[in-house]
């Protein structure tokens, strides 16, 4: 059987939504919990964050955002597409009905992720290491064509594909959430040849939707990533036999962990132009936290020999 070596790359997303996300997201990281972020260039807090990351030297991604709160692009922030009757984007599944209706216009989405990797690079001084989609808008029809066309236009390596190894057997996530998961886990494998032609990359593994909120667990976290582990190295194992049954050599794989840590928002701050959504309100962002602080999950990485480390690393 091939031995593994883990590289583990545990991304905080929506840094920069409100100063108590930050907060959290930035003491997971003091504590070896999260090693990489994800920026939300139009979150409220998001110019306090790209400082807090210069500060602390956090690895920092871009988390593009056109589902939630206001554009960052002058140009659109009137009569766009992308924006409902009150002028902001159209929520999670708002965009996916906009998208599904053919009414989104695909240069307004170019237009405004280009906007928010030049806001990204004014905030940090660089080019984002990786970039994924919040509420992973980036994976969608058409959409996912313009993402990858930005990313290699910006010479940006690395990105998200929310494919969950043993996704369908977790039977603790309530049915409307996983029928969106199994949405976003479809739209996820139409997107590989499209990523793969630009020549963009991700991490080996993914794990993050049966890890969600109040569903984090050190428990949870472990046998998800036993479980993908010993799935690839089978299919890596069987792949080598084929070609070469002496090729049987240990290899590292690379997992993306996906967390949304932080302390409760309190409104009316925090957001991305609308106010704060109930799930940033909720105790599920520091469940998470308290759970990425566990020494248990620390003590676990360590046995496995499991070494941290960010996109830019790779």
């Amino acid at each position: 059987m091939l031995q593994a070596r883990v590289k583990l790359i545990v991304t905080g997303d929506d840094f920069g939504y409100c100063p108590r996300r930050n907060q959290g997201i930035v003491e997971c990281f003091l504590a070896g919990a999260v090693s990489n972020v994800s920026l939300l260039v139009n979150g409220s807090a998001a110019p306090d964050a790209a400082q807090l990351a210069r500060r602390y030297n956090i690895p920092i991604g871009l988390h593009a955002n056109l589902s939630e709160g206001s554009p960052v692009c002058k140009a659109l922030k009137k009569n766009s597409s992308l924006l409902n009757k009150d002028g902001f984007f159209h929520g999670k599944m708002g965009f996916r009905t906009v998208l599904a209706k053919g009414l989104l216009k695909m240069s307004e989405v170019k237009q405004e992720l280009t906007a928010q990797v030049d806001l990204f690079r004014e905030l940090t001084g660089h080019v984002p290491h990786h970039m994924d989609g919040h509420q992973h808008v980036h994976v969608l029809p058409e959409v996912r064509h313009v993402f990858a066309q930005v990313l290699e236009e910006y010479g940006i390596k690395y990105t998200r594909v929310p494919i969950e190894p043993g996704l369908h057997s977790c039977a603790w996530i309530e049915p409307p959430l996983m029928d969106f998961y199994l949405g976003v886990e479809k739209d996820s494998l139409d997107t590989v040849d499209v990523f793969t032609r630009h020549g963009i990359r991700w991490a080996d593994i993914y794990i993050g939707l049966s890890t969600m909120g109040k569903n984090m667990s050190v428990s949870n976290i472990q046998s998800a990533m036993d479980t993908a582990v010993v799935a690839f190295a089978t299919k890596e194992n069987s792949l080598m036999t084929q070609f070469s049954p002496q090729h049987q050599q240990s290899r590292t794989v690379t997992i993306e962990l996906m967390v949304h840590p932080g302390y409760p928002t309190i409104p009316p701050v925090g957001g991305c132009g609308e106010g704060p959504d109930d799930f940033s309100q909720s105790g599920e962002r520091l469940h998470e936290l308290q759970t990425l602080m566990n020494p248990e999950l620390q003590s676990y990485y360590k046995t496995r020999n499991i070494q941290l480390c960010a996109f830019k690393d790779l």
